[in-house]
């Protein structure tokens, strides 16, 4: 996935600063040239990589008609002065999940 991630965001002159995938979703700081709307690369990035995984993890020829691969929604914010501590979270929230997970339990 961080391949074709990586690789769909440089055909929008874009690029993936960071990222971690969950079993349930995923964390990506992108950096997108001001001529893009962030809802067009993401937009983009999710369509696209949903139909190469259908096609190379589903055998599926065509594309997937009234199904989804990616849920509709997505964040942004813009990363700023805090550009580190998004970066953190990024390569720790799967640790942080855990550890509240196991707080979750007692």
């Amino acid at each position: 996935m961080r391949q074709v991630a990586s690789r769909l965001a440089q055909q929008k002159e874009s690029h993936i600063e960071e990222g971690h995938l969950m079993p349930d979703h995923v964390h990506m700081m992108i950096a997108i040239p001001p001529k893009y709307a962030v809802s067009q690369v993401v937009g983009y990035i999710k369509g696209k990589s949903a139909i190469h995984i259908a096609r190379l993890y589903m055998e599926r020829k065509r594309n997937f008609v009234g199904q989804h691969f990616w849920a509709r929604g997505y964040f942004v914010s813009t990363v700023g002065r805090d550009e580190a501590v998004i970066r953190n979270y990024i390569r720790h929230q799967e640790a942080e999940d855990r550890r509240i997970d196991q707080m979750n339990l007692m």
